[in-house]
């Protein structure tokens, strides 16, 4: 074969991706069930995932710290136990909180899925939140607090998140005082709550064969039972802050913390994946704009980004960096000139379709095993789309003009509206 190192490699369009579809189920109690059956690996993945109860802005860490606290202990093993029988298998088990999804997962071979799944059971029927666990948590988690509230970057996330989302879930910033207020009896209620089967999605994923399928469903059916009061997973409604410009001053400051952007649509507007070539451009990727003029130009930062969120509730675009202290209003006037111009003038074709190309190849190579495929079917179900969903989002990747993205740029990247924190020196 002979190579011609002065030629690119022959570029494929992708038409369609095709993604492994789930066989869906409801138990008894009411959970719904999604197996995704593929691969040759003895090895499954399977996902307990629970709407996050409404947001209680006199408890606000109830959410967090149910979930966190989940493998701390249940009526029959300590976390010691729990921990060492997963681990005595080969398995590995995590919680994970997030804004809208709270989840268990457990990874396991087949062969001892009659072994480490009851530990799960347990765990999301008998948990109590044992009082010296609790303690615990609350020290680790305020020194954990204390160290990140050091760092302008988290600083700025957090002004950020409060500013677009309020008193809420999405805007949560926990203070050390909030952990003091945990008690267990809190907990529990919380727990019986959320973590019932009516209010759970169980997502497998892997080699399933149909003994394996049966071990899971039996094990959470019949022993798993709904509490008497349905899970409120009710959420307040959003309220962005009337103030857009927030600074807080560090003045030993070496680098200060940016992020700006503001409220935008989430993945069941049509327009979304047009404004995500959009937001490509201007900086999700390494060769964006933002990284070229901040980065490679200027030598503001080691790196910058532009990235978009889809939220239940809502949705965001958000620019993200830390600068050098001495540079940082230079930054933020750049950052505004490339925004502007995305506004003002037409994205040149070449530019345009390296970007395409680019979103489509992470796409493909965002589905490298089954477990992908899961994580792909999680955002669609979740937001109530269907799996055309990714059919009318490579058509669009494929053919946005840039007329159609200037215009995108006019109607959502308005710097005047965008929230803008900064912490550190300006």
């Amino acid at each position: 074969m002979i190579l011609h190192r002065k030629t690119a490699p022959e570029f494929k369009t992708v038409d369609r991706v095709n993604l492994v579809k789930p066989v869906h189920q409801k138990l008894d109690n009411g959970c719904n069930v999604f197996c995704f059956n593929s691969g040759d690996q003895e090895l499954v993945r399977i996902e307990w995932v629970f709407s996050n109860l409404r947001f209680n802005p006199e408890k606000p860490l109830l959410n967090a710290a149910t979930v966190n606290m989940l493998t701390e202990g249940t009526t029959r093993l300590s976390s010691t136990e729990i921990a060492d029988k997963i681990d005595f298998y080969g398995a590995f088990l995590q919680v994970d909180y997030g804004h809208d999804h709270s989840q268990v997962i457990l990874y396991s071979l087949n062969k001892h899925l009659q072994h480490t799944l009851p530990v799960v059971l347990d765990i999301l029927t008998n948990s109590v939140f044992p009082a010296r666990e609790l303690e615990t948590f609350v020290r680790n988690q305020q020194q954990k607090l204390q160290v990140s509230l050091q760092k302008n970057d988290y600083m700025a996330r957090r002004l950020y998140n409060k500013a677009l989302y309020g008193d809420t879930i999405y805007g949560l910033c926990a203070e050390c005082d909030d952990y003091n207020a945990l008690n267990r009896e809190d907990l529990q209620a919380h727990f019986k709550e959320m973590f019932q089967p009516s209010n759970c999605t169980l997502v497998i994923a892997g080699k399933i064969e149909k003994h394996t399928h049966d071990l899971v469903t039996s094990t959470f059916n019949k022993a798993w039972t709904n509490a008497e009061k349905k899970a409120d997973i009710s959420q307040p409604e959003l309220q962005s802050s009337v103030e857009h410009f927030y600074f807080t001053e560090k003045p030993d400051a070496l680098q200060s913390a940016i992020r700006m952007g503001r409220r935008i649509i989430n993945r069941t507007h049509p327009d979304f994946p047009a404004l995500q070539v959009l937001n490509t451009v201007l900086g999700g990727y390494f060769g964006s704009r933002l990284m070229a003029n901040i980065r490679e130009d200027k030598g503001y930062t080691y790196g910058i980004g532009s990235g978009m969120t889809s939220l239940k509730q809502s949705g965001s675009l958000f620019i993200a960096t830390e600068v050098g202290a001495d540079v940082c209003k230079a930054a933020v006037i750049e950052i505004e000139k490339e925004v502007n111009k995305l506004r003002a003038e037409l994205i040149p074709e070449g530019e345009l379709s390296l970007v395409r190309n680019f979103m489509l190849g992470s796409l493909l190579g965002s589905l490298e095993n089954v477990f992908s495929h899961a994580d792909k079917f999680k955002n669609l179900y979740f937001s109530g789309l269907d799996y055309d969903y990714y059919d009318r989002y490579i058509e669009i990747v494929k053919t946005v003009s840039a007329a159609e993205l200037k215009g995108l740029a006019e109607q959502y990247l308005d710097c005047s509206e965008f929230y803008k924190v900064i912490v550190g020196k300006y």
